[in-house]
């Protein structure tokens, strides 16, 4: 099927252009175009702007439904809940839990991919632990923590048909150093994330192969200046990408201002959102641990924050805010660093031709009109 976009503004990958009218044709982006023949099919999106979808690399749950229910019901009902919100691809996010559980999220997630996303599709298995350590574990279960174990990722791989792309570990952990080679050099994304590293382990962990931080600032030890820890690890490394949850509660937006300019195309922004999400104050769980929701923030009974209740196009209005930087550049770090981070952008993550047909009609204000998935529409405001 080929159509053609029209409206006032478009957010293409290298540029922001007015008027005229971007091609879609089989599902990929086109060209663009100033003038386009008479009888070609429009699809009139006048007085709104076209944005690439958006990528939700972190994320647990939404509206009630959690990746760790184990349901292939609570997979699909965060995807047809996050495309209302602009996210057009993600990660199932599990967390540490026992082998039980994780071994049945990880097959709901697969069974859901099988049968076909009908909101925001799945890009891949996001395992969020169990290799942490006790210091900085946030909402994580430290009963099921222990050290990085190559044939255990491998046996989940084979339950989720491969789809497995990214894993989070602590590197202070025995044998981690050799396992972030070994899940390298099989194409998952070595993450680090709940742990006291000092910045030499980290500097180990980057040189066999991490090329990412989860959720900078948060489960990791800090910046000091005679002791630069984890968070000086993220930021003075070029390669690597850094995770940030840009809710105001998880990182002072000072702070998050900081992070984008020194990061820059290699800041992630991410939700980390769980069950809470989109629903009212209340008392909920994450994994296995009570959580409650005051005032829209999530925290476990120790006070620690759980996760949270972050809309990743909140995020984006909320950096535009902090930054003062053009809605054009912090868009791109909510889809195209994303995508980036996995290997995807020649993919994903932008409005370029070849790529996918992800794309988000927006208003002024940044409210969402409409989705559309590889030029399919999955979401329309009513």
């Amino acid at each position: 099927m080929r159509y053609f976009i029209k409206a006032d503004a478009y957010l293409l990958e290298h540029e922001l252009k007015k008027d005229g009218y971007l091609e879609v044709n089989n599902g990929k982006f086109g060209e663009f175009y100033q003038q386009i023949e008479n009888d070609d099919e429009i699809v009139n999106w006048s007085g709104f702007t076209i944005a690439p979808g958006l990528f939700d690399t972190h994320i647990h749950g939404v509206n009630n439904h959690d990746v760790m229910d184990g349901t292939v019901e609570a997979v699909h009902e965060i995807s047809k809940a996050i495309v209302t919100l602009g996210v057009t691809r993600f990660l199932p996010t599990t967390l540490t839990s026992s082998k039980e559980d994780l071994d049945q999220a990880i097959v709901a997630v697969q069974e859901a991919v099988d049968m076909g996303m009908k909101g925001a599709k799945s890009e891949g298995i996001f395992l969020e632990g169990p290799y942490f350590t006790e210091m900085n574990k946030g909402a994580q279960n430290a009963s099921y923590f222990r050290d990085p174990d190559y044939d255990e990722v491998m046996y989940w791989q084979k339950l989720a048909n491969g789809m497995i792309v990214k894993i989070a570990l602590a590197p202070e952990r025995a044998n981690s150093i050799d396992f972030i080679r070994q899940i390298s050099s099989v194409g998952i994304l070595p993450s680090i994330a709940h742990t006291e590293a000092d910045l030499n382990c980290c500097k180990q962990a980057i040189e066999a192969g991490v090329l990412n931080f989860v959720h900078l600032f948060n489960g990791m030890s800090g910046l000091h200046h005679r002791n630069p820890g984890v968070v000086g690890a993220a930021l003075t490394d070029d390669k690597s990408f850094s995770e940030l949850i840009c809710d105001g509660h998880h990182v002072h937006q000072d702070i998050a201002a900081l992070a984008y300019k020194i990061k820059g195309e290699k800041l992630v922004l991410i939700t980390d959102c769980m069950r809470a999400g989109l629903m009212p104050d209340g008392d909920y769980h994450l994994g296995e641990l009570p959580v409650i929701m005051k005032d829209g923030i999530a925290r476990t009974e120790e006070e620690s924050l759980a996760g949270s209740t972050l809309t990743l196009i909140d995020g984006i209005r909320n950096l535009v805010e902090w930054t003062g930087e053009p809605l054009y550049e912090i868009w791109h770090r909510a889809s195209l660093s994303p995508a980036n981070s996995l290997g995807k952008q020649n993919e994903l993550g932008s409005i370029s031709t070849g790529k996918a047909a992800d794309y988000v009609v927006i208003n002024e204000d940044v409210s969402i009109q409409a989705v559309s998935v590889e030029g399919e529409l999955r979401y329309l405001k009513n």
